[in-house]
């Protein structure tokens, strides 16, 4: 269901009078609703979402019984010597 077509039922509603107030309430959650899913929009992981996916990947299979902290630490400490990094700060 669109946007326009929630408002439009809600127009319709109101145009009722006070037998819908119930109908009322649940048609404007559902537009709110229709509005937030509408302005949500997933951005691109950024260069260092991509190495830390990498990173962590490999790292977690070389130590399968490290922390996930300390995984973590190592990976996030080799970001700064990395040249993905140089490269995305250009």
């Amino acid at each position: 269901m669109s946007i326009d077509e929630v408002i439009r039922l809600l127009r319709e509603i109101k145009d009722l009078g006070d037998t819908g107030k119930e109908t009322v309430s649940k048609a404007k959650s559902t537009a709110k609703k229709a509005k937030s899913v509408a302005k949500k929009v997933k951005r691109a992981p950024s260069a260092y979402n991509k190495y830390m996916k990498k990173k962590m990947a490999s790292l977690k299979k070389k130590h399968p019984r490290k922390k996930h902290a300390a995984i973590f630490k190592q990976a996030a400490k080799s970001w700064k010597r990395s040249p993905e990094r140089k490269r995305s700060m250009k």
